[in-house]
Protein backbone atom coordinates (compact mmCIF):
# COMPACT_ATOMS: atom_id res chain seq x y z
CA UNK A 1 0.00 0.00 0.00
CA UNK A 2 1.52 3.33 -0.94
CA UNK A 3 -0.47 6.42 0.84
CA UNK A 4 0.14 9.61 -0.24
CA UNK A 5 -1.48 12.37 1.96
CA UNK A 6 -1.97 15.94 -0.22
CA UNK A 7 -1.79 18.67 1.85
CA UNK A 8 -1.56 22.59 1.55
CA UNK A 9 -2.37 23.65 5.22
CA UNK A 10 -1.99 22.11 7.92
CA UNK A 11 -5.24 21.87 9.07
CA UNK A 12 -7.21 20.16 11.29
CA UNK A 13 -8.74 17.19 8.73
CA UNK A 14 -4.75 16.85 7.56
CA UNK A 15 -3.22 16.20 11.88
CA UNK A 16 -6.11 13.76 11.56
CA UNK A 17 -5.82 11.49 8.71
CA UNK A 18 -1.68 11.95 9.84
CA UNK A 19 -2.67 10.38 13.06
CA UNK A 20 -4.96 8.04 11.71
CA UNK A 21 -2.48 6.60 9.61
CA UNK A 22 1.19 6.99 12.28
CA UNK A 23 -1.55 5.19 14.92
CA UNK A 24 -2.17 2.26 12.34
CA UNK A 25 1.87 2.02 11.84
CA UNK A 26 0.63 2.57 8.28
CA UNK A 27 3.51 4.36 6.18
CA UNK A 28 2.38 7.22 3.94
CA UNK A 29 4.13 9.92 2.32
CA UNK A 30 3.28 13.47 3.23
CA UNK A 31 3.27 16.01 -0.37
CA UNK A 32 3.22 19.38 0.37
CA UNK A 33 1.59 21.25 -2.14
CA UNK A 34 3.63 24.15 -1.97
CA UNK A 35 6.71 21.79 -2.90
CA UNK A 36 5.43 19.62 -4.85
CA UNK A 37 2.79 21.23 -7.42
CA UNK A 38 0.26 18.53 -8.86
CA UNK A 39 0.13 17.74 -12.53
CA UNK A 40 -2.61 17.77 -14.74
CA UNK A 41 -2.84 14.14 -14.52
CA UNK A 42 -3.08 13.55 -10.96
CA UNK A 43 -5.89 16.52 -10.94
CA UNK A 44 -8.20 14.57 -13.26
CA UNK A 45 -7.57 11.05 -10.65
CA UNK A 46 -8.78 13.48 -7.74
CA UNK A 47 -11.87 14.89 -10.30
CA UNK A 48 -12.16 11.14 -11.45
CA UNK A 49 -12.20 9.93 -7.86
CA UNK A 50 -14.62 12.57 -5.70
CA UNK A 51 -15.55 14.70 -8.74
CA UNK A 52 -15.45 18.60 -9.86
CA UNK A 53 -17.71 19.30 -6.66
CA UNK A 54 -15.88 17.80 -4.28
CA UNK A 55 -12.40 19.24 -4.94
CA UNK A 56 -12.77 22.94 -4.21
CA UNK A 57 -13.09 23.71 -1.16
CA UNK A 58 -15.83 26.40 -1.85
CA UNK A 59 -16.32 27.39 2.05
CA UNK A 60 -12.92 28.78 2.82
CA UNK A 61 -12.92 32.58 2.90
CA UNK A 62 -9.86 33.04 0.82
CA UNK A 63 -11.36 30.64 -1.91
CA UNK A 64 -14.45 32.36 -2.41
CA UNK A 65 -12.59 35.48 -3.50
CA UNK A 66 -10.98 33.33 -6.56
CA UNK A 67 -12.70 32.99 -10.19
CA UNK A 68 -12.11 29.17 -9.82
CA UNK A 69 -14.64 28.85 -6.50
CA UNK A 70 -17.45 28.97 -9.44
CA UNK A 71 -15.31 26.96 -12.29
CA UNK A 72 -17.36 23.81 -13.21
CA UNK A 73 -15.24 22.67 -15.95
CA UNK A 74 -11.96 20.66 -16.15
CA UNK A 75 -10.58 22.29 -18.93
CA UNK A 76 -11.25 25.89 -16.24
CA UNK A 77 -10.44 24.26 -13.34
CA UNK A 78 -7.16 22.50 -13.71
CA UNK A 79 -5.01 25.04 -14.37
CA UNK A 80 -6.77 27.21 -11.98
CA UNK A 81 -5.36 24.67 -9.22
CA UNK A 82 -1.84 24.26 -10.84
CA UNK A 83 -1.68 28.15 -10.21
CA UNK A 84 -3.26 27.56 -6.80
CA UNK A 85 -3.44 24.41 -5.11
CA UNK A 86 -5.21 25.85 -2.16
CA UNK A 87 -8.04 25.89 -3.42
CA UNK A 88 -8.68 22.11 -2.80
CA UNK A 89 -9.84 20.78 0.01
CA UNK A 90 -7.52 18.85 2.57
CA UNK A 91 -6.24 16.59 3.01
CA UNK A 92 -6.43 14.41 -0.18
CA UNK A 93 -5.30 10.87 0.35
CA UNK A 94 -4.14 8.74 -2.14
CA UNK A 95 -4.35 4.87 -2.66
CA UNK A 96 -2.89 4.22 -6.17
CA UNK A 97 -6.20 5.81 -8.27
CA UNK A 98 -8.45 5.37 -4.70
CA UNK A 99 -8.75 8.76 -3.37
CA UNK A 100 -10.28 10.84 -0.48
CA UNK A 101 -10.94 14.64 -0.19
CA UNK A 102 -11.24 15.22 3.41
CA UNK A 103 -11.42 13.21 6.77
CA UNK A 104 -12.36 9.17 6.04
CA UNK A 105 -11.43 6.35 7.87
CA UNK A 106 -14.11 4.10 6.85
CA UNK A 107 -12.59 4.61 3.48
CA UNK A 108 -9.15 4.39 4.34
CA UNK A 109 -10.27 0.76 6.69
CA UNK A 110 -11.36 -0.73 3.41
CA UNK A 111 -8.22 -0.07 1.79
CA UNK A 112 -6.04 -1.84 4.67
Amino acid sequence: MNIQIYAGKKNFDTQKAERYFKERRISYQLMDLKKHPLGEREIRLMIQAVGIEGLIDREDKRVKEHPACYYDRESFLIPAIQEAPWLLKTPVVRNGNKMTVGYHPEVWEQWT
